[in-house]
């Protein structure tokens, strides 16, 4: 069983290092959570750009600092 087949609960919260436009933040989650990742970044823009509630480069870079990169394989 590869990586992409196993279920979304066995996979580390880990920064993506294959599917990474930035710093594999949005991949990670999305891997983690078995969500589309394009999907995600789309909606992460969207509503950091509608909302001054939420602080979507801050959210990011948190998580960018807080997320160990995922190991290879």
């Amino acid at each position: 069983m590869n990586a992409h087949s196993s279920p979304p609960e066995s996979r580390p919260f880990a920064r993506s290092i294959t599917d990474r436009v930035l710093a594999g933040v949005m991949g990670g989650l999305a891997q983690r959570l078995g969500w589309n990742s394009t999907l995600l970044r789309i909606v992460f823009v969207l509503v950091s750009a509608m909302s001054a509630a939420f602080p979507g480069i801050l959210v990011y870079l948190i998580l960018w600092l807080l997320m160990p990169e995922e190991r290879k394989a």
